[in-house]
């Protein structure tokens, strides 16, 4: 531990425990924002099962090949095979031991802890290099929770133990070490993202989690590849706690505490939590997962009278009947229903059916509702698919006021929408918005991603053309 406060001291940072919060992170100088607090590489990783990617860089590709020997792991070419080819020799040794059935069962997070035993192991016999921020007794100081699992989920870790037991038939396999370690990488392991948010794998970043968990951040957890990069995005003065965010905090101080005792075993002090049942938390909690007034001009939040008969506008008085609420719920259940049956709709079927249950939830939701949001975003995702370009920036334009209402001015996800609507603005002709939109996506990345990444650049590269082609329009309209 005193190598990683020296390695960490290095980067202007320290570790302490803090009360309630135990191993903590502070900066040690002024960070401001945009400014890289801390970089990782992962311990372990693993690429997504959902469609095959290279077992080095992620890539998704025609040319991806699959290792000759065990047929489970997918390379891009040489260069990464070399790369990894380490970590999984041992790996592919006991992969190809498998008949074609049992391989199936090595899901990413069997994969994962295969790795970390794999690597641990490499490390003990001096094969891969050890570092203060790279070595296997960070894992071993992560927290488990195992006394707050219950015993559905401890069976289904023991099971998994002995599964990695049988895949890699060492003797030294402690198979309730290995049960607990599971328990790890739920609470650890990050999602590997690529700069527009979406998933391409699952890393095991030691150093990164012992940074805690705010509801209301200052610093932010991207990546660059597989290097996980923590950025600020407030000023965080020295002496101050950096924090980041474990989940989706768009919805009620009641769902986020829920999701974070759920998946983390812990209940939230941040500054957004500590408002639970206070007048402002109520408020918006209604607004973000309540009901909308009945009178179509009022743009009023709901709250259930004393009598539990309706639930009452505290805008205009208007009562709505709790019948009428569940009728439209349950419709709007039904047709929800229809789109997750085993015949996956094609399209613009799918279109049509999320449209008619944006119509009932407009009815039902408040126009601020995440539920609603949640909606628009599914159609605004099959528009893009189908290149109703027109159409999907109607629904991008709808979804950006509630982004700015649930997010902090500099979150990744609104600099993205701002990203996607500069993008059809541009290609619609609209190159006058399309700057605007493009101007803000980049202040808002600029700091989430840092300026120097090659998406920032990208996007800064598309302002330039959008900027020089507007001027260019203008010059002509003067002749």
């Amino acid at each position: 531990m005193e190598d990683l406060k020296a390695a960490l001291r290095d980067r202007c940072l320290t570790v302490a425990s803090l009360p309630e919060k135990g191993r903590s992170l502070l900066a040690a100088t002024d960070f401001h924002p945009g400014q890289v607090i801390l970089s990782q590489e992962p311990y372990v990783f693993a690429p997504n099962a959902a469609e095959p990617r290279c077992d080095g860089c992620f890539a998704t590709s025609a040319r991806l090949r699959k290792c000759s020997a065990c047929q489970a792991v997918w390379y891009c070419g040489s260069s990464c095979q070399k790369s990894e080819w380490k970590m999984h020799r041992l790996e592919c040794m006991a992969l190809a031991r498998l008949d074609k059935e049992k391989r199936k069962s090595v899901t990413p997070s069997i994969r994962l802890m295969i790795k970390l035993y794999i690597r641990r192991k490499l490390q003990d016999e001096k094969i891969i290099s050890t570092t203060a921020m790279d070595n296997y007794s960070l894992v071993d100081a992560l927290v488990s929770h195992m006394s707050e699992i219950n015993e559905k989920q401890l069976v289904l870790y023991a099971q998994m133990a002995n599964l990695i037991n049988i895949i890699l038939q060492w003797p030294e396999i402690n198979i309730k070490e290995v049960a607990e370690n599971f328990s790890k990488l739920s609470c650890n392991a990050h999602t590997i993202c690529d700069s527009e948010l979406r998933p391409l794998g699952t890393g095991l970043y030691p150093v990164i989690s012992i940074i805690n968990h705010s509801c209301l951040p200052n610093a932010v957890l991207l990546f660059e590849g597989r290097t996980a990069v923590v950025r600020a995005v407030q000023h965080i003065p020295q002496g101050s706690e950096v924090l980041i965010s474990y989940i989706e905090t768009a919805g009620s101080t009641t769902t986020r505490l829920k999701s974070l005792r759920e998946q983390y075993h812990f209940a939230c002090a941040c500054p957004r939590c500590a408002k639970l049942g206070q007048p402002d938390d109520i408020k918006e909690s209604a607004i973000l997962e309540g009901y909308r007034c009945e009178d179509d001009r009022c743009s009023g939040f709901l709250l259930r009278d004393s009598e539990k008969q309706g639930f009452v506008c505290q805008q205009c008085g208007c009562v709505r009947n709790k019948e009428e609420i569940r009728d439209i719920a349950s419709e709007i259940k039904l047709m929800s229903e229809r789109t997750s049956s085993s015949t996956s709709p094609g399209h613009k079927e799918a279109v049509s059916i999320y449209k008619m249950i944006e119509n009932l939830q407009g009815k039902l939701y408040h126009p601020s509702s995440i539920i609603l949001l949640q909606t628009r975003e599914k159609i605004l995702k099959i528009l893009m698919d189908l290149e109703d370009w027109k159409e999907a920036l109607v629904y991008c334009k709808l979804t950006i006021p509630v982004y700015e209402r649930v997010y902090p001015g500099y979150h990744p996800l609104l600099g993205l929408q701002y990203y996607t609507s500069g993008k059809l603005e541009w290609l619609l002709g609209d190159t006058v918005n399309a700057i605007k939109s493009l101007t803000k996506a980049i202040d808002i990345l600029g700091v989430t991603h840092g300026m120097n990444t090659e998406f920032v650049r990208e996007l800064v590269m598309k302002l330039e053309e959008a900027r020089a082609e507007a001027s260019h329009n203008l010059s002509c309209a003067d002749e």
